[in-house]
């Protein structure tokens, strides 16, 4: 396999892949150009590669920066704006588990914290309590879930290495 077809495989493939874990696909499909291209690029490299409108360009390199996957660069002497990917994985991986966890999952535990005290009358007293028992019951799980996140993604990578091996002996 040539060069530039395996760079496409594993563009189209990233994007798949970000698709399936509900992530943009042309934002993963940026985010994988920027992994496997070592030199900087502009929003115009990125349009040309990846045959995509200028907004959809720019308005995912902003958001690959906002998650700290995407640098701003500058060189002397040039107008445009250059960028670059972090090349780390357990870096990516980090940043991703920690955007997912402040988007998603805070939300949804202030959300299960709200709904732990529901007021019931006589009539529903029982579908009362069985509901807030529920929610409780997914709540511990959430903050379970959320301090794991923090441990892991607060980690070393070899740390985190060593345990996971762990598990899996």
């Amino acid at each position: 396999m040539k060069l530039d077809e395996a760079k496409d495989k594993f563009i189209q493939q990233w994007g798949s892949l970000g698709s399936n874990w509900g992530i943009n696909r042309t934002m993963a499909q940026i985010h994988a150009l920027f992994l496997i291209t070592e030199e900087l690029l502009s929003a115009e490299d990125v349009m040309e590669t990846l045959k995509i409108s200028r907004g959809n360009a720019n308005m995912n390199i902003r958001t690959l920066i906002d998650w700290g996957l995407v640098y701003k660069e500058y060189q002397s002497g040039e107008r445009k704006e250059f960028f670059r990917g972090e090349k780390d994985i357990w870096k990516v991986t980090q940043r991703v588990m920690r955007t997912r966890q402040r988007q998603e999952l805070d939300p949804m535990i202030n959300v299960l914290a709200q709904l732990q005290t529901v007021e019931s009358d006589k009539k529903n007293k029982k579908e009362v309590e069985a509901f807030t028992k529920q929610i409780k019951s997914i709540k511990s799980f959430a903050d379970l879930a959320d301090r794991s996140l923090t441990k892991i993604s607060g980690s070393e990578e070899n740390w985190f290495l060593k345990t996971f091996m762990r598990f899996m002996k």
